[in-house]
């Protein structure tokens, strides 16, 4: 199982990622107070649709759900798949622990 925060400070907003691969899917809750995200909830998320950022079951529910494009929920959600298929390692991203976009 993956967990991790994304701290969107721009909106305001705190979001608990917890990720579940189940077979050839992988199953995403969030906790967050955000209405938009609530939707997004307990995705069931088809492995194969989490690669190309084209046809995408994660970018698709975001439009689905008139995310901003800013936010960093969807962006967030894709890492934590590819920490379930073991695209991105769990180990390296404990070492470097979080991902920022600085502004100047």
């Amino acid at each position: 199982m993956t967990d991790v925060t994304i701290n969107s400070n721009i909106c305001g907003f705190v979001h608990h990622v917890h990720g579940k691969r189940d077979g050839k899917n992988i199953i995403i809750d969030i906790e967050t107070d955000c209405e938009k995200i609530k939707k997004m909830s307990h995705m069931e998320i088809p492995m194969d649709q989490t690669l190309d950022i084209k046809d995408n079951y994660v970018i698709s529910k975001a439009q689905e759900m008139k995310c901003s494009s800013n936010c960093l929920v969807p962006c967030g959600v894709l890492h934590v798949c590819r920490m379930e298929i073991g695209m991105l390692s769990e180990s390296l991203a404990k070492k470097y622990g979080n991902i920022s976009i600085d502004f100047k």
